[in-house]
């Protein structure tokens, strides 16, 4: 079939221009396109958003969390990962819904590994319903003057892996004002899970390129020093129990494993103000971040 209108010639060869550039980068055309408009970026000059994981499991703690966190009327939340046990759609439709459910349309999510194995029934169903549109896999939005993407390190995220090809490809402009997230840390003084060295990639790529990494995982709350520029902040009491710290780890910061609670942060250009809340209100511990934008 031969194709007479030349606007319609052009708009074919755009078309299959996007798809082969999108499968060289190492995905599915249908994948990468979803990413763009899954969480929706704005030009806030300035917003606040809260990070946590570990929480969801029908018990009052998680609630609590939920609470504290919607008084403040966020713009966005990150959920960290992991509705207990094991991330069923009942679980998130229950347990998940009672606690955080109030924000669940402002909640950019990533996997937790209580939540991966049952991906298709749970996680994926459950996002896509509340937002409208299929949940990637990893994906980016700009809020306040920053660039927040939502790594997976429940799928493969090796040197050569699609996702850190991906990853690379995201973090070519200028400036360093990024955060990223996902749900195992690299860095953990906790005595539960502790270091999870399989994540390396993750850092290596960001190293230079973001200032923030945020994690769930160990059931605490964590600060490290900077390194390789990159502040690590652990906010893992969401309120499904919590786990103990070793408070002599090098370059821990702060650490709390007694209060449940989550991370606040206020983002503006070039600045990113930070601190670690309990359920009554407390103000755990706190700090900033600049970035080059």
């Amino acid at each position: 079939m031969r194709l007479r209108n030349p606007l319609l010639v052009l708009a074919v060869a755009a078309a299959v221009a996007v798809v082969v550039v999108l499968i060289a980068r190492g995905g599915k055309s249908s994948d990468k396109i979803s990413l763009a408009g899954f969480q929706a970026s704005d030009a806030k000059r300035d917003a606040v958003l809260w990070a946590v994981g570990d929480g969801p499991d029908g018990n009052d703690p998680a609630r609590q969390v939920g609470r504290l966190i919607a008084r403040s009327k966020p713009d966005r939340v990150l959920y960290l990962g992991d509705v207990y046990e094991h991330g069923t759609a009942q679980e998130f439709d229950t347990h998940y819904a009672n606690a955080f459910g109030g924000f669940a349309k402002r909640t950019a999510p990533t996997p937790g590994n209580h939540d991966w194995p049952n991906r298709v029934v749970g996680y994926m169903p459950y996002w896509t319903k509340v937002t409208g549109r299929k949940v990637p896999n990893y994906y980016t939005f700009s809020t306040g003057g920053w660039k927040l993407i939502s790594l997976n390190s429940e799928m493969p995220h090796g040197p050569h892996s699609p996702q850190v090809r991906w990853l690379d490809s995201e973090l070519k402009g200028p400036g360093d004002c990024r955060i990223a997230f996902w749900h195992r840390p690299r860095y953990s003084a906790g005595d539960h899970h502790g270091d999870q060295p399989d994540v390396q990639p993750f850092w290596d790529e960001l190293r230079g390129h973001a200032v923030l990494v945020l994690n769930g995982h160990e059931h605490d709350m964590q600060r490290f020093e900077p390194k390789h520029g990159i502040t690590e902040l652990v906010s893992g009491a969401g309120g499904h129990g919590l786990y103990g710290l070793n408070q002599f780890y090098p370059g821990l910061a702060f650490g709390n494993d007694s209060s449940f609670g989550a991370l606040r942060l206020e983002l503006t250009r070039g600045l990113a103000k930070y601190r670690f809340v309990s359920t009554d209100g407390r103000t755990l511990d706190s700090g900033s971040t600049r970035c080059r934008a």
